[in-house]
């Protein structure tokens, strides 16, 4: 395998790296709740899975052997099934510090 095989690996980690300091930066809950985050990410990604699910077996678009990763799970690579519990963790750990920093009263450039 080459470097573009994991670049969807790659984006998800970086989407990662880029909030879970928000967790101790903001003092945040979120992971201390895993039901409520399952839930979460079970309500947010369900429909697009299933979508994502439909489209690709009616040909609407397809996913570049090149830039994922071989192993597929219902003609979907094991990425794209991660972003869909990645982007709503990512989702929720955004919502949530914005909403401390707000509860807080910092504004832009504020500490």
């Amino acid at each position: 395998m080459t470097w573009p095989h994991w670049a969807y690996v790659a984006m998800l980690a970086f989407c990662l790296a880029g909030t879970l300091p928000l967790v101790p930066a903001f003092g945040l809950s979120v992971l201390r709740q895993p039901r409520r985050l399952l839930l979460t990410i079970a309500l947010a990604g369900t429909p697009f899975l299933l979508w994502d699910l439909y489209a690709t077996h009616a040909g609407h678009w397809w996913f570049d052997e090149d830039q994922t990763l071989p192993p597929r799970v219902a003609g979907l690579p094991l990425e794209e099934i991660g972003f869909f519990v990645v982007i709503p963790i990512v989702s929720v750990l955004t919502f949530e510090a914005v909403t401390v920093a707000r509860r807080r009263g910092l504004r832009g450039g504020e500490r």
